[in-house]
């Protein structure tokens, strides 16, 4: 863990907020309560809460783009860099604050990266000479362009999560006093994510600030002074260091939604949870060790059809994908997979940032063409069907849930795919009432579905999706974007549908939750398909780990730290199994 700056004497705060509430012109509710904050120059700020709490709200708003650039009114006071932000023009904060937003494609407005990163520095009238070397070195930065030559790309040729690259080094190249990072690593595989810190470790110098949001805390937490943990009004509940937030009201925080830390998670468990918590897999290696809780060769711990090591072998298929060959842009993106697709199994998608993992779900939803091969879905070719066919058969949650929406209020939206297929009005209001509820979204339902906060977005994508009753459900990261809480509920749900007879294709980075969930994974790199096989057997296999460019997930890791602690507990893969080996 990088060390913790203690300065004698508090800096001056580079932030100050003083009884802030924002209200949006849609909306007659006040976000927050009156927040008063200050961060000092030069720290690192982790900013949590759970989904819908004003997180991504509270950033803009300390960046001065509410009020200046967003329709909603400031209560209260901003202070940024000196600069009272309600009396503030967006080109005075401009040069001194970066921000990186959710999602990166509603800040991309070039035709080429170097472009991209040039366009702010351009705006910022920086030296002609220098501008062109400051782009290139950003975008070397974040992995995304040795050369000139790489960096004259389109922008749109990247994976989502090299977009959200190429976003971070647009607010890098500004070299702000101030950067403000929303979710930075959403779209990131474990390896890019554990890149992306490192970098941004590189920058943790003292004298620029840092207020980043964050769900995934082991590769951010080593670099936060200070936590600010919010409730889902956007009342303060926690603030301090992460050892005290985190070692000492961890409950607390889970009671909240709030993700934590995979080694405090764990150390939960009864026999492990003495205060203060750890906040590493070491730490909590080195604290089973001194306990020494543990059995040789423990049993795994079997709990219900979705932690079985296989599905049954199906007298027909789901999907058969033979040969599939995808070009898009004259660059081959998917090359020659084959996969069969077992009946009421839960499949997993694993690979790095443009492996293919999308471009696969979409080909077998018919949403992008096959330049060679061919895919059969139940035993009936995918090109002989129309798009109501298939639609009957498969239910799609697209990575980025703005992409689906076509409606202009919620409940609407999720009547859609029911109106379509004709079925009666009664039907249809009792359908989308339950949706409504069970994800927690009824006091939108006349709201505009882009008007969401990115979490309420992703509930209402997998809502659409889970309303038509498909055969087939493909999920695009769905649990991106949410607080704890509702990212249990939402793969609760999946297991539940995969128990009665769903076929469950999940593309997602978290292989914890593939080790937890996933009967089976698929391994794609480069457009080809490294392996497919039981869950466990995979994840244990670090050579094919390590060549797909992964991260094993924390619960093997840990159980290698044992080893080396000299507890052989075997090879464990899920979080469940633990509760058969920890006293």
């Amino acid at each position: 863990m990088l060390p913790r700056r203690m300065p004698e004497q508090p800096a001056a705060p580079v932030l100050s907020l003083r009884g802030v509430s924002v209200r949006y012109d849609t909306s007659d509710d006040w976000i927050g309560a009156g927040l008063d904050l200050d961060i000092a120059a030069g720290e690192t700020v982790l900013l949590l809460g759970p989904s819908g709490c004003g997180k991504s709200t509270l950033l803009l708003a300390m960046a001065g783009l509410i009020p200046a650039s967003a329709d909603a009114e400031l209560r209260g006071r901003v202070v940024c860099a000196g600069i009272d932000t309600a009396a503030a023009h967006p080109g005075q904060l401009a040069a001194r604050v970066g921000m990186v937003f959710q999602d990166p494609d509603a800040q991309i407005v070039t035709s080429t990266l170097l472009d991209e990163v040039c366009f702010g520095l351009e705006n910022l009238l920086v030296p002609v000479s220098e501008i062109e070397d400051r782009a290139l070195a950003a975008l070397r930065q974040v992995g995304l362009a040795d050369t000139r030559g790489d960096a004259l790309r389109d922008p749109t040729a990247l994976s989502g999560g090299g977009r959200q690259r190429l976003a971070i080094a647009c607010a890098l190249a500004l070299d702000p006093e101030l950067l403000i990072l929303d979710e930075p690593t959403a779209n990131l595989d474990p390896a890019a994510s554990a890149e992306f810190y490192a970098t941004l470790a590189t920058l943790r110098d003292g004298t620029r600030t840092m207020v980043l949001v964050e769900h995934e805390l082991d590769e951010a937490l080593p670099l936060a002074d200070l936590v600010i943990v919010l409730d889902r009004t956007a009342q303060l509940i926690a603030h301090g260091t992460p050892d005290e937030v985190f070692g000492n009201h961890a409950p607390l925080l889970r009671e909240h939604g709030v993700w934590l830390p995979t080694a405090t998670e764990i150390a939960l468990r009864p026999g492990l949870d003495q205060v203060p918590l750890p906040l590493t897999l070491p730490e909590l290696a080195d604290r089973i060790a001194a306990m020494r809780a543990w059995v040789n060769e423990p049993a795994p711990t079997v709990h219900g059809g979705n932690h079985a090591s296989g599905a049954s072998a199906p007298t027909q298929a789901a999907a058969h994908v033979s040969g599939a060959t995808v070009t898009l842009g004259g660059t081959v993106v998917l090359n020659g997979v084959d996969l069969e697709i077992h009946t009421g199994e839960f499949l997993a998608i694993a690979g790095v940032n443009g492996a293919g993992k999308s471009t696969l779900t979409r080909a077998l939803a018919g949403l992008v063409p096959l330049r060679a091969g061919s895919i059969a879905l139940e035993g009936v070719p995918l090109d002989s069907m129309d798009a109501r066919q298939i639609g009957d058969r498969i239910g799609y949650v697209f990575q980025n849930p703005e992409h689906q929406f076509i409606t202009r209020t919620v409940a609407d939206e999720l009547a859609y795919g029911l109106r379509v297929r004709r079925r009666d009005e009664d039907e249809i209001a009792a359908a989308v009432q339950t949706m409504l509820e069970r994800f927690d979204v009824a006091r939108y339902a006349g709201t505009n579905p882009f008007l969401l906060s990115h979490g309420e977005k992703r509930r209402l994508s997998v809502a659409t999706a889970l309303i038509t009753e498909p055969r087939i459900l493909i999920l695009d990261e769905p649990t991106f974007g949410q607080d704890r809480a509702r990212a249990d509920e939402i793969i609760a749900m999946v297991d539940e549908l995969n128990a009665t007879g769903i076929t469950i294709l999940m593309v997602t980075h978290d292989l914890q939750l593939v080790a937890d969930h996933a009967h089976r994974i698929a391994i794609l790199a480069d457009g080809r398909l490294l392996g497919a096989g039981p869950t466990a057997e995979l994840l244990c296999d670090e050579e094919l780990i390590v060549r797909a460019g992964l991260r094993q997930p924390p619960i093997p890791r840990l159980t290698r730290m044992l080893a080396e602690r000299g507890l052989d507990w075997g090879a464990l893969t899920r979080a469940d199994q633990l509760a058969g080996v920890i006293a």
